[in-house]
């Protein structure tokens, strides 16, 4: 066949997004936007584009990153990824998707993120600056694969990298499609092909074969804690993104009626899946019943029969002791109505009373069902929540008036997100200033991650010349 009809087929082939008519002839496979056969080959070609990447000036890596935002928040592309990650997945809600991958597009920093640090002096003149690592290995979540894709993308293209991306292989058919859709974008303007690769099935044995690439320089995964062990023990540079249990802490001294508000937005927010979340209430007990009362008037439905909640912990809980896969991300109406319970639409979160040790405290469930521990003080409150986040560092909240007591409590859990008297998805931009990011390190302490954060700082020092005061 001649190459120039092959060259049209796949040009077709890549309109419609479709990877079942990769063409192919003899040995020869041709990748359709960045998505490859062989984990080999896709590392192949995000080491080849990386070096062209890097011999770009900065404007065009920042127009690079303004294709990508350009791409996702085109309507009916925001539309279509929102609506193919909840089909596939099964998980979260289509709403929610929306904001959540309009936010990965419009308020991940670009090539701003990465400044420059000079000092000058009599011996003279030496530059700090943020440069590439090189080609990046991405293990990406089913709970948010377009938006880490796409946050991710822009960070790591911004920093002067490539990067191969391993998604979940349950939101595979998604994230492909992001892929090729941003690939083509970027071919459009004269990009260097392949800045965004993949493989076309994802897979433990292929994500083994990335991270154990000798030209993959950096592994970030964005994930559960054995996938983060994973990547940490290969011996690379590793910016783990691992698991949380969010607690908020309730006192007497706020507005109930907004905290109680503020709680079941939080919790419900994309069916709970994001990892920022509320996953349990701590509350002072003499307002605990006002809480609970302002949570019934606005979206949570209480279980008050112990046989109740222990039918709903046999439901959604596996014999292990961690959530189900299938409940995942899934509705309050729809657990409910597992549970033998026919609510309306309006019910988004479901509470009960437990105590501080009950596995739904315990457990990071991702779901929106949230427990609610009484405690006779706010001393008490901040230690339980401290014991329920588990040394995670990733993040708490707090509705309280009280200057002292939140400063306590940010000392204390040391989080990297705090919010403070808002819903949880302040923390990431969402009602709140600041940058947003879906890939959170807390296991290897970077936090919330930007393009620097995919750099290493390189010294360029220039003696007894440039200094000009």
């Amino acid at each position: 066949m001649d190459i120039n009809l092959i060259e049209k087929l796949v040009r077709d082939v890549v309109e419609e997004i479709n990877l079942d008519k990769v063409v192919k002839e003899g040995q020869l496979t041709k990748a359709c936007f960045g998505v490859f056969e062989t984990m080999d080959a896709a590392v192949e070609a995000s080491y080849t584009a990386q070096k062209k990447l890097l011999a770009s000036p900065m404007k065009k890596r920042e127009a690079y990153v303004q294709v990508i935002r350009d791409v996702v928040l085109k309507k009916e592309n925001l539309e279509m990824l929102s609506k193919l990650t909840v089909e596939e997945t099964g998980m979260g809600n289509y709403e929610h998707k929306v904001i959540k991958n309009r936010l990965a597009a419009e308020k991940t920093p670009g090539t701003e993120d990465l400044t420059t640090h000079a000092l000058t002096g009599d011996d003279g003149l030496t530059l700090e600056e943020y440069c590439p690592f090189g080609v990046v290995g991405a293990v990406t979540p089913t709970t948010n694969p377009t938006e880490t894709i796409i946050s991710n993308g822009i960070s790591m293209i911004a920093g002067g990298n490539t990067v191969v991306f391993s998604p979940h292989p349950r939101a595979k058919k998604v994230s492909i499609k992001l892929i090729q859709m941003i690939n083509k974008a970027l071919e459009e303007v004269g990009a260097p092909k392949n800045l965004i690769t993949t493989v076309r099935e994802p897979s433990i044995e292929n994500t083994n074969i990335m991270m154990n690439h000798p030209k993959i320089n950096v592994l970030v995964a964005t994930g559960g804690p054995g996938i983060v062990k994973m990547v940490m023990s290969t011996g690379k540079k590793a910016i783990g993104a691992g698991a949380g249990n969010p607690p908020v802490v309730v006192d007497e001294t706020v507005d109930m009626e907004k905290a109680a508000i503020d709680i079941v937005k939080g919790c419900s927010f994309d069916n709970n899946l994001p990892c920022i979340a509320e996953k349990e209430v701590i509350a002072v007990d003499h307002i605990a019943d006002y809480l609970i009362h302002y949570m019934k008037e606005n979206g949570a439905y209480e279980l008050n029969d112990p046989s109740d909640i222990q039918k709903l912990m046999a439901l959604v809980m596996n014999d292990k002791g961690g959530p189900k896969t299938n409940f995942v991300g899934k509705s309050a109406v729809h657990i409910l109505k597992e549970l033998g319970i026919t609510v309306g639409s309006d019910i988004k979160v479901i509470i009960m009373e437990t105590e501080k040790d009950h596995p739904f405290v315990i457990e990071e469930l991702m779901m929106p069902i949230l427990p609610i521990v009484r405690a006779k003080d706010v001393d008490e409150a901040i230690d339980i929540a401290y014991e329920a986040e588990k040394g995670n560092r990733h993040t708490a909240m707090m509705h309280s008036k009280n200057v002292d007591k939140l400063t306590k409590m940010a000392k204390l859990l040391q989080t990297t997100i705090f919010v403070k008297n808002a819903p949880s998805y302040a923390g990431i931009g969402v009602g709140g200033e600041g940058c947003t990011t879906f890939t959170i390190a807390g296991p290897t302490g970077e936090g919330l991650t930007t393009a620097k954060s995919f750099c290493r700082k390189r010294r360029c020092v220039m003696t007894e010349a440039l200094h000009i005061r």
